[in-house]
């Protein structure tokens, strides 16, 4: 075994995913020299983590990397809309949504949209632009320990391949090294949250004869809601490649290995609706669900971003996302402090802007696997509420957390991918908590709160109270809950003259659309009513368009 000389850099990347290449191509785009090493050999073989908000690729633009993200995701460029059926024979089933953006607000409130681009695809495009920034971005390289001081960070650097250890110094250390964070335990950092909530065997698939029977349907993601054989089928090429989630249960005793290919061939079949549908299993793997958020997201000079803050439910792709924005914000903070334009205590305000995201985002996507019914999840009963609690507050990072036991589902419901676009919070929907949707709504878009109500799978319409939310709302940490508001109503139309005073100046928050409105004053003479239909998305429903707080973090 061989010693290297001593590397002295500015950033130390841990972590080479999403989040990591991320916040290489956001150092880089401003001057900011940084390494970046990744324990794995190269980047991510399977297609998962699909769904990159609106906010996300408001940071790619900037960045300048849209064009090629964009050329990436081209083979999905027209998938849309999320289908819940029991089979894919016929015209059964009912689109959950079919359109991301129906009315066309958010085309009038950004210069880009949402992109559908797998992780497969988005990470080589990461990798090539971050090293064309200046990036030092070393593969099959793992960092074994560490130490920090006042002055800077020490680190211990193995690469993998050759066998040879260096030390690498540098001002400040950055964790993206996943949910398991060696770097967040070494800290002793502790986690808050639930805990495990679910998990899934992902499969990837080759079938010729899948494309004609889903037809023209271009959709994100498919809730097959088979009782025997659930699933989400979700396309790669809308062609002949494409990815099934299974519903997996360990905390029953159920072993990977049970997933054979001859299981999962009938499986997929059955759910499909097809009994001899051509299925070549290609690759699997499995995944768990979790909800938990740091207590805090810096220690001295190492700051913690992504999956090693915060761990979400899949169902709205809220994770990459988060973490992604976690980057951009920390990114141009070092570069201010790196370049003496800003002092050090510009930092602390990572932790102060960035977890209140995290824990408000993490219960929402939670809710939303509750509300959908994500294969394989069941909401946690009460009693077991206490618990999961008590055991997320451990003292220790290496803690375990107990696992709430999920209940078997009497009859499945709607489910949806964990590739579903998520929000872009503040100002685009429900990046705020939970009961920002009261019960008796839905989400009927990835961004926003709907009053459509969901109908469920027997055609029924959801109860304004569903006891699945009212079950879960007992499970989230105190830190996470905002205010249970109930639904309103139409107010009354006013009697007596129209006011003539202007309507007041500032921000307010409208809780029911989950943004900020009435940011600038209304013109002089403009009547309240008028001024309210031109506020979107309030011109739909005017009765939404009411002065609230936002919701406490």
């Amino acid at each position: 075994m061989q010693q290297r000389a001593d590397h002295r850099i500015p950033v130390l990347i841990v972590g080479g995913s999403l989040v990591g290449l991320s916040m290489s191509v956001f150092l880089g785009r401003l001057g900011v020299r940084h390494l970046l090493v990744e324990r794995h050999s190269g980047t991510s073989v399977h297609p998962r983590g699909r769904g990159n908000n609106v906010r996300t690729m408001e940071l790619f633009r900037v960045a300048g990397i849209e064009p090629d993200i964009r050329a990436a995701a081209s083979l999905l460029a027209d998938n849309h809309g999320i289908l819940q059926t029991p089979t894919l024979v016929g015209d059964a089933g009912e689109w959950l949504f079919k359109h991301i953006d129906p009315g066309g607000g958010l085309a009038r409130s950004s210069p880009t949209n949402w992109c559908l681009c797998s992780q497969n695809d988005l990470e080589p495009v990461l990798l090539d632009n971050a090293r064309e920034l200046g990036g030092d971005l070393r593969y099959s390289h793992q960092m074994e320990s560490f130490e920090q001081d006042d002055y800077g960070v020490t680190a211990v650097i193995h690469d993998r391949a050759a066998d040879e250890r260096y030390t690498v110094h540098a001002d400040y250390l950055i964790a993206a090294d996943g949910p398991r964070s060696p770097v967040r335990t070494a800290l002793g950092i502790r986690q808050t949250g639930p805990g495990d909530l679910f998990a899934n065997v992902s499969v990837t698939f080759r079938s010729a004869a899948l494309a004609d029977v889903v037809g023209d349907r271009r959709f994100i993601c498919c809730y097959l809601t088979h009782p025997d054989a659930d699933g989400a089928l979700l396309p790669v090429d809308n062609k002949e490649h494409w990815v099934f989630h299974a519903p997996w249960h360990p905390e029953h005793g159920e072993t990977l290995d049970a997933f054979t290919e001859e299981r999962l061939q009938h499986h997929i079949r059955q759910a499909v609706g097809v009994p001899d549908l051509d299925v070549k299993i290609t690759g699997k793997a499995s995944w768990r669900a979790a909800e938990r958020v740091t207590d805090r997201y810096s220690s001295g000079r190492v700051f913690l971003t992504g999956d090693s803050a915060h761990e979400m439910s899949p169902t709205g792709a809220f994770g990459s996302n988060t973490g992604i924005q976690d980057a951009h914000n920390l990114a141009w903070k070092l570069a201010a402090v790196l370049a003496g334009w800003a002092g050090p205590g510009l930092l602390d305000s990572y932790d102060t802007e960035r977890r209140p995201v995290a824990l408000a985002t993490s219960a929402r996507a939670s809710a939303r696997s509750v509300e959908h019914s994500h294969p394989g999840f069941a909401p946690p009963p009460a009693s077991a509420a206490a618990s999961a609690a008590a055991s997320s507050t451990s003292s220790s990072a290496t803690a375990t957390h107990t696992t709430p036991t999920p209940t078997t589902r009497s009859s499945p419901t709607p489910s949806t991918s964990p590739d579903s676009p998520a929000p872009a919070p503040p100002t685009s929907g429900c990046a705020a908590p939970a009961p920002a949707c009261p019960p008796s709504t839905s989400t009927n878009a990835p961004w926003s709160c709907s009053p459509t109500p969901r109908t469920t799978r027997a055609g029924t319409r959801r109860p304004a109270a569903s006891p699945t939310r009212t079950e879960y709302a007992s499970t989230r940490t105190a830190s996470a809950r905002a205010p249970t508001r109930t639904s309103p109503t139409t107010p009354s139309p006013p009697t007596g003259p129209r006011p003539t005073a202007r309507p007041p100046t500032g921000r307010f928050w409208y809780g029911r659309t989950g943004s900020w409105h009435g940011a600038r004053q209304a013109p002089s003479g403009t009547r309240r009513r008028s001024y309210e239909r031109s506020c979107e998305p309030c011109s739909t429903r005017p009765d939404l368009h009411r002065r609230r707080r936002p919701p406490a973090l």
